[in-house]
């Protein structure tokens, strides 16, 4: 789910990493276009075949006239997501800190806050404003949050085109729920923008199917910008640790403050919030290969044909949350698993030379960390 709004008229680690000021240009130059690039392009007619083909997010660039900059601005095309890197300064007027990895995970940042707010409107209701209808929403199913981690650099390629005087961005951390099956409950729409579900009941991952659990989608798979770096806020619960007792609706949120338009968009409601600083415990790195292995094992075929009984997912569940990270500590977790397993798939999918230009300089070096003994490359040779 996104936000934005617009006017229209117009932690204590080291790690060396390129910054996007600092990187070596790019392999692929921007596609000029002719002043009547309106009249004259074509968006995709419906039942075509979409320039990313089955890596398409279906955002509906191409399906209007702003296809005229999908070669440039398409995060799986060309450079693809290491155009992230390139937009950072523009967007935040610096890129990543060269000697801070908290930066290699989390992007460009000013503050790292858990916030909430302190007197939740009783009553509220969500109210929908494009989509009104469950209709509508139909309609728009390829066009959900949950299929889309590339909305940013398309935008941020095609802001000059779409003659805006302010645009503020708010987004939420992306992969909240991308395998339909692990969840089991009533799901009812209440009217969030661009979402078909509301609140779910969570299952642990080892009781969901094994044959659904580890099939993203191919864009999810060959994304590398889980934390939304080219937003000005993030808001999601990635980095929070989960407070028993407490309904999500009323429990605190993870909040990234990367430039002064995100200062701005949080001092709006800031009087309205109770403010606490980040916390982060245990140690990722024993649960992330481990975690990576028994997913590529699903992939190939290899791994377990059923699932775990419920008591015992619940027995794992239990133990992980006394001895497993959270907190910080557990978005590093994710945001290196998530970062191995679509380096891996982007490799197997696409071979090493285009899989190279599309990977940030920054996931390039988490992936270095766990393939010090080629691990890493061990599994890429697995059949």
């Amino acid at each position: 789910m996104a936000m934005a709004s617009g006017i229209l008229s117009s932690m204590p680690f080291s790690l060396s990493i390129l910054s996007a000021s600092s990187t070596e240009g790019t392999s692929s130059k921007s596609v000029k276009l002719r002043d009547d690039w309106r009249q004259k392009s074509r968006p995709v007619p419906p039942g075509g075949i979409y320039p990313a083909k089955d890596h398409c997010s279906r955002c509906g660039l191409c399906d209007t006239y702003y296809i005229a900059h999908v070669k440039n601005a398409c995060a799986f095309l060309g450079d693809g997501m290491s155009r992230v890197e390139v937009l950072e300064p523009a967007v935040h007027g610096r890129g990543r800190k060269i000697d801070s990895l908290d930066e290699a995970y989390m992007g460009v940042y000013e503050d790292l806050l858990y916030a909430r707010k302190t007197n939740p409107v009783e009553g509220f209701v969500v109210r929908a404003a494009l989509l009104r209808e469950q209709s509508n929403i139909d309609g728009k199913n390829e066009n959900t949050s949950l299929k889309k981690p590339d909305q940013l650099p398309k935008l941020g390629k095609s802001e000059s085109a779409l003659n805006l005087q302010l645009l503020l961005v708010a987004k939420v951390v992306v992969a909240a729920n991308p395998y339909g099956a692990q969840w089991t409950g009533i799901v009812t729409t209440i009217a969030m923008e661009m979402l078909r579900s509301g609140m779910v009941e969570a299952v642990v991952c080892v009781q969901s199917d094994p044959d659904d659990r580890f099939t993203p989608r191919p864009i999810l798979a060959s994304c590398f910008d889980y934390t939304n770096a080219l937003a000005d806020m993030v808001v999601g619960y990635m980095g929070v640790p989960k407070y028993a007792g407490l309904s999500m609706t009323q429990h605190p949120q993870y909040v990234t403050i990367r430039n002064e338009r995100g200062k701005e968009m949080l001092n709006l409601v800031k009087d309205l919030l109770e403010i606490t600083p980040t916390i982060s415990s245990g140690d990722r790195r024993p649960f992330v290969m481990e975690t990576v292995k028994a997913d590529d094992k699903a992939k190939l075929g290899k791994g377990p044909s059923q699932t775990a009984p419920k008591f015992i997912g619940d027995l794992i569940a239990f133990i992980l949350n006394l001895i497993g990270p959270k907190g910080l500590e557990f978005a590093r977790y994710s945001l290196d698993y998530h970062t191995i397993r679509n380096y891996l798939h982007v490799n197997r999918a696409w071979g090493k030379q285009r899989a190279d230009r599309h990977i940030p300089s920054y996931a390039k070096k988490l992936v270095a960390m766990y393939n010090q003994n080629g691990e890493i490359d061990q599994m890429l040779s697995a059949k």
